[in-house]
């Protein structure tokens, strides 16, 4: 943390100047990580390696700039988030949570991603999130040390983390999914960005089971290098019967939302990601989890 408190001392307009430094650093030395994020981007976005080349570049100026700003967290509070971050239609959100059915948020990696939690938290809103523990312990106990500064509660993905995201909706609260990573044989495979995808069917899933409204919310780099979070309009689970279909098609609808976002802001997203690891082949028969553990049977009952 004793880096983080050093860059707290900085002017945000100063990690903007070692951001863009950085990555131009990144981008040069980090060649398989530049190579995929290039290939990737081309299939995607069907450019040409020119194009490619130079958005990539300034994808990681983007995420270089990301990492100072996390860094940053600590220096947010109620009175100076707002000079750094806009929120539009933040009434939505508010709207939905009076639902009392807790809201889940659709959203990826894009942008200064982990500013999202703090645009809502700062504002006076709960916020929870599954999150997937990083390859590094120590760099995950940071990240989350990080986090508490903004009073979000984190989840790590290989606990208990469905019985408590179950939780955290029935209490009426914000329930974030990063819904653009690789989800494995059990995802729904779906195109995304130019090749079938396995993809996070979890947003559709607590959105059945809860009856939660589904909310798409990003936050985007402005030119000035300051940010503006985008709230969707309230998406909502259409239970037809066939349970397998709805969750699919539910899980298809977000995830063109989701893709119109990174084309729309391309130099924001994670190329090198590996978003396509799980070939179609290896996928389960079902679409779906078929339970999510609920908070009244976190216990048995007595009979009482």
């Amino acid at each position: 943390m004793m880096l983080s408190r050093i860059v707290c001392l900085l002017p945000h307009s100063f990690l903007l100047t070692l951001g863009r430094g950085a990555g131009i650093l990144y981008y040069k030395f980090i060649k398989k990580q530049r190579e995929r994020a290039v290939k990737q981007m081309m299939r995607g976005l069907n450019i040409d390696e020119a194009r490619a080349r130079h958005l990539v570049r300034e994808s990681f100026i983007n995420l270089a700039t990301n990492v100072f700003e996390i860094l940053y967290m600590p220096h947010l509070n109620k009175e100076n988030f707002r000079k750094y971050i806009e929120i539009d239609h933040l009434d939505r959100m508010i709207n939905a949570l009076a639902e009392g059915h807790g809201v889940v948020v659709l959203t990826g990696h894009v942008g200064t991603w982990e500013w999202l939690s703090a645009a809502f938290t700062l504002s006076g809103l709960p916020v929870t999130a599954i999150a997937k523990p990083q390859p590094n312990e120590q760099y995950t106990r940071v990240l989350n040390d990080l986090r508490a500064t903004i009073n979000v509660e984190i989840f790590s993905r290989g606990t208990s983390e469905l019985l408590a995201a179950a939780r955290a909706l029935r209490k009426g609260k914000i329930l974030g999914f990063l819904a653009d990573q690789d989800a494995g044989p059990g995802g729904a495979f779906i195109d995304f960005l130019g090749k079938t995808a396995s993809t996070p069917m979890g947003p559709a899933v607590f959105s059945k089971k809860f009856k939660a409204p589904v909310l798409p919310c990003f936050i985007i780099r402005k030119p000035d290098g300051n940010h503006k979070v985008i709230i969707g309009e309230v998406m909502r689970y259409k239970d037809t019967g066939d349970s397998d279909k709805d969750l699919y098609d539910f899980t298809l609808k977000m995830t063109r939302i989701l893709e119109n976002v990174i084309r729309e802001h391309p130099t924001q997203w994670l190329w090198f990601q590996k978003r396509w690891n799980t070939p179609p082949e290896e996928r389960h028969q079902k679409h779906h989890v078929s339970k999510v553990i609920s908070a009244d049977e976190e216990k048995p009952h007595d009979g009482k």
